[in-house]
């Protein structure tokens, strides 16, 4: 474990010149709206679970199940499939379309996926009549490209990591004339994931309502950073400054402590991950500026601690992934050395489980 205190939070990053421009949507309302219209709409439950508070040495532990999110087993339900519903509902309102269902007809979404971002754009694309193209790297497992096809969405491998996956989504989109649709941001590409990390925002909405005594410290996974931005964002609104927040990563792709480290986005490297999810070495823009001004501390972990977790987890009744366990391994690993994210038995955490097992 690493862990370092964000020397710029409050002030934001000293260089932005290279960084895409624009920020992080703050519209709960705006997505919460959108969203109540989905007939897949549901609440996912906070869990307040006092025996894993006990095991953790803290006062209270709550747990944003991600699981059940719309069918999809992920948070990321509300990414791509809310962002293609934001399009829909816009040509609605401009006259272009008279049905949802064919607001989006002849339209082609591609992205790059190391997971459930692709399955919610596979889910959301046909239910406004476009097209899925999901960009795969060849060591993603079969059974989830099936899964993948088995919505709709056609397939295509391409390199070994995420970000090869990313250059080619990139490249065929320009040739075909797809709309790119990732949920990361770049100077250049920040309106689709903006609304992605938009989409995010209804978790923190939820658990405004959920959780009655605000949290002393919240454990946040991430990738290129769209859930912890959004996370973020949220109990900032709901709970001001007073939450100590903790920006959790794998020590094999350390993109957003690496970036805060040097002040300025770097691209990282490193051996593939098994939180495989997570496994991106070069930081959302638009996240990592938000993150840089209102976190606290950037955490990496091992993956033999996201394993550890996912097992004591699953023997409490709670079955996850690496990925989806990182921010209560993050947890795990903090309450070895408590002092440095000023962790205490008197803490009131909150985590999120961010998606189910893996199937097949």
């Amino acid at each position: 474990m690493k862990v370092i205190a964000n020397p710029w939070r409050g002030s934001g990053l000293p260089r932005t010149e290279d960084l895409a421009e624009g920020t992080v949507s703050t519209n709960a309302a705006a997505a919460a709206k959108l969203y109540a219209t989905c007939p897949k709409a549901n609440t996912t439950p906070l869990l307040e679970r006092p025996d894993l508070a006990t095991a953790f040495d803290v006062s209270a532990l709550h747990l944003k199940d991600e699981r059940p999110r719309m069918g999809l087993g992920s948070f990321k339900a509300l990414g791509a499939a809310y962002t293609i519903a934001k399009r829909a509902d816009a040509q609605i309102s401009r006259g272009k379309a008279n049905t949802h269902e064919t607001a989006l007809s002849g339209v082609t979404f591609a992205c790059a996926s190391a997971g459930n971002h692709g399955m919610s754009l596979a889910a959301g694309a046909p239910l406004f009549g476009a097209k899925a193209v999901v960009f795969i790297a060849e060591t993603v497992p079969e059974a989830f490209a099936e899964r993948l096809r088995a919505k709709g969405a056609d397939v295509i491998r391409a390199g070994t990591t995420y970000e090869e996956g990313m250059a080619e989504a990139k490249r065929r989109s320009a040739d075909k004339g797809w709309h790119l649709l990732p949920d990361s941001t770049w100077p250049g590409e920040t309106d689709a994931a903006r609304d992605v990390m938009e989409g995010y925002l209804i978790m923190g909405t939820e658990i405004a309502i959920q959780m009655a005594e605000p949290p002393t410290h919240i454990f946040l996974q991430a990738g290129v950073g769209g859930l912890a931005a959004a996370a973020t964002v949220s109990a900032r609104a709901t709970w001001g400054d007073d939450p100590i927040i903790v920006i959790v990563e794998p020590d094999a792709a350390p993109a957003l402590q690496a970036s805060i480290e040097e002040g300025r986005a770097v691209l990282t490297d490193g051996p593939v991950s098994n939180m495989g999810r997570l496994d991106c070495k070069d930081p959302s823009h638009l996240a990592l500026k938000r993150l840089a001004a209102d976190a606290d501390y950037f955490m990496t972990i091992r993956d033999e601690d996201a394993t550890e977790c996912v097992h004591f987890l699953s023997t409490n009744g709670l079955q996850t992934t690496p990925s989806g366990a990182a921010g209560v391994a993050g947890l795990f690993a903090a309450c070895r050395s408590p002092d440095q994210v000023k962790l205490t038995p008197k803490s009131r955490v909150l985590c999120y489980l961010s998606e189910g097992p893996e199937d097949g």
